[in-house]
């Protein structure tokens, strides 16, 4: 594949979406982006020669195959994603998740263009054995909860996946896990960082779940993206699955202290009951844990930014968005 190549991003006006295309700007390349909700994520590209955003979703087949027949290459990252959707709307996400991922394949193939796959750490569901290796069992529980509707959506489309890869799609996986960054989700909503943020940045007490020592491996989003492109755009990546986190563990609780005492203010920490939150609908996962030896060796990046660093310039990226001009900062920002 030649170093300058043109890209669809769907999703890309998302977390995830908006970083990948910051990235591949950067290499030269040119970036279209398939979006349905704000660009928001995104405003600091509008104008570019090399990027163009289309406002619409994976569900128009028709938008797609227009996009698709004019790129050399896909990032499919179009999905509905966060607890609070898996627990109120499993169709929505089950609906776009999986009948979305179909449209970009089907269009795809037709043009023999190349799709990376963003998928989760969810995948693997509550299996007990760590470090998670890329084909390791899948351990879910039972359909009724609708906390498992987002894991089988993202690996129902990594069978897809390799289903159209027999019939020679060119495709690769990659899961994450707990990405962090600036422009991460909105505030108190989403991933555990963002509802953290909302709370610290109110000085309001940070609301962790049971006892706080569930883990999880929160991996810096610059260090993810550079996996995700090499995943793109490296030989011998057709047809793999990789991991892209960070395998060093931290614990809910030991991440809402290190928020506190990087963000400063007058936050404390209170325990809450999971069923208070959720409902009976979730099911937490007591460790996430990638390993992490393929996107080393295959890809060869290492998930190297430290936390602290990482969450000392994710909690400035938020207090930039919401703090009004001439207001004072907390303590210790």
């Amino acid at each position: 594949m030649p170093s300058e190549v043109k890209i669809l991003v769907t999703g890309g006006g998302g977390f995830l979406g908006s970083h990948l295309s910051d990235a591949l700007l950067d290499r030269g390349d040119e970036v279209f982006v398939l979006e349905p909700g704000g660009t928001t994520k995104v405003r600091h590209l509008i104008g570019h020669p090399r990027f163009r955003v289309v406002r619409d979703s994976v569900l128009s087949l028709d938008i797609l195959d227009s996009l698709i027949a004019q790129v050399d290459l896909v990032f499919h990252h179009a999905a509905v994603v966060g607890v609070e959707h898996y627990v109120g709307d499993p169709y929505e996400v089950l609906n776009v998740n999986v009948n979305g991922t179909q449209n970009v394949l089907k269009a795809a193939f037709k043009y023999g263009r190349k799709v990376v796959l963003a998928s989760t750490s969810e995948v693997y569901g509550r299996n007990p054995k760590i470090p998670w290796r890329e084909d390791d069992d899948r351990v879910l529980g039972s359909t009724r909860i609708d906390r498992w509707c987002y894991s089988t959506s993202k690996a129902t489309a990594e069978h897809l996946c390799f289903a159209y890869r027999k019939m020679g799609l060119p495709v690769t996986i990659v899961r994450y896990f707990n990405i962090y960054g600036p422009r991460l989700d909105k505030l108190d909503a989403g991933r555990i960082i963002t509802i953290f943020m909302g709370q610290l940045l109110r000085g309001e007490p940070l609301t962790v779940i049971g006892d706080g020592l569930q883990t999880r491996c929160f991996t810096w989003v610059g260090d993810a993206i550079r996996a995700t492109i090499q995943a793109g755009v490296a030989p011998g990546t057709e047809g793999g699955i990789f991991n892209i986190g960070t395998d060093v563990e931290t614990s809910i609780l030991e991440l809402a202290k290190l928020m506190i005492e990087i963000g400063g203010g007058n936050s404390t920490i209170r325990f809450v009951d999971q069923r208070e939150v959720y409902g009976e609908s979730y099911e937490d996962i007591p460790r996430r844990v990638p390993d992490a030896t393929r996107m080393r060796e295959i890809l060869g990046i290492t998930a190297e930014t430290p936390l602290r660093e990482g969450l000392a310039r994710t909690i400035e990226s938020f207090r930039d968005e919401v703090a009004p001009r001439g207001v004072a900062r907390a303590a210790g920002a």
